[in-house]
């Protein structure tokens, strides 16, 4: 039987030295409670009796796969379908018609989740693309979701998800049109699952990704220092195309962490282009 006893403060500062180490997540004083209780989760599943002892197994044997599943543990994976949805609005009504015509000529656009979670938001993705752009079915279209995390990656690949999880956002209509009931689940159709590639993807770590016409990246930097901030956004301009997008989440900006980008005005959407790019279309 686990125990609640709250962790240590020697516990506690070895946990987020690990954390940060791996996934550059800071964890701040004052998130004890949030270690405990989403360790106290992984101690019971390894057998163990107290977070205390999780953290005891691994100082004893710290490159072990428990460390990874520590890291994991300590990452937020908050996602619904179509969240937030004026990021969505915004591609719908100024980006995507916007790289109808700059790609015309070579008919391709890639897109880049970044932190994709159980993959709600690619999938809300694709069904943009579907209903509202025919005209790319004839062209190239790549969606790369990545997460750092292995658990949420799996749920992601399969596709299935529960009857609270698809009420979250997720319009009948494009229920029924894209799932198929599978007992209490449902499951996403081959058409829409097709459409997304996942793997995974540590954003302080080696960066595995192509050239991108867009780029989601939406609620992850908050978890960040600034150094962290700034070294994330200038890979992101790395691989974004010149004039490419990026988007971030309602409670991020680009101001004062890295000057290279501009506000594109999309509405209420946070929208970013290389600074260079938006000087040549004025």
């Amino acid at each position: 039987m686990t125990t609640t006893t709250p962790i240590a403060d020697a516990d506690f500062d070895f946990v987020r030295a690990i954390v940060r180490a791996d996934s550059a997540i800071a964890l701040e004083a004052g998130k004890e409670y949030l270690v405990e209780s989403r360790l106290l989760t992984l101690a019971r599943s390894q057998g163990l009796d107290s977070v205390g002892a999780l953290v005891a197994q691994l100082r004893q044997r710290p490159a072990s796969d428990l460390r990874y599943k520590v890291v994991e543990a300590m990452t937020t994976n908050e996602t619904s379908f179509f969240r937030d949805i004026t990021p969505f609005d915004a591609l719908r009504t100024h980006i995507i018609p916007d790289l109808l015509v700059r790609r015309a000529q070579c008919q391709q656009i890639r897109i880049w989740c970044g932190a994709a979670s159980t993959g709600q938001e690619p999938y809300s993705l694709a069904m943009l693309l579907r209903e509202h752009f025919p005209a790319l079915s004839s062209w190239k279209v790549q969606i790369t979701a990545t997460d750092i995390s292995r658990e949420v990656l799996e749920k992601a690949r399969a596709g299935r998800y529960g009857q609270l999880e698809v009420n979250r956002g997720l319009p009948a209509p494009l229920l029924l049109k894209y799932f198929e009931r599978d007992g209490v689940h449902w499951q996403i159709k081959p058409v829409l699952k097709s459409m997304v590639s996942f793997r995974e993807m540590n954003l302080v770590g080696p960066w595995m990704i192509g050239e991108a016409d867009i780029v989601l990246l939406r609620n992850v930097l908050i978890y960040f220092e600034v150094d962290v901030k700034r070294q994330i956004l200038g890979n992101i301009r790395r691989v974004m195309r010149p004039d490419g997008y990026l988007l971030l989440g309602s409670a991020e900006s680009t101001m004062n962490i890295d000057d290279n980008y501009k506000r594109v005005p999309v509405g209420r959407a946070n929208a970013y282009q290389a600074a260079a790019a938006q000087e040549r279309a004025a």
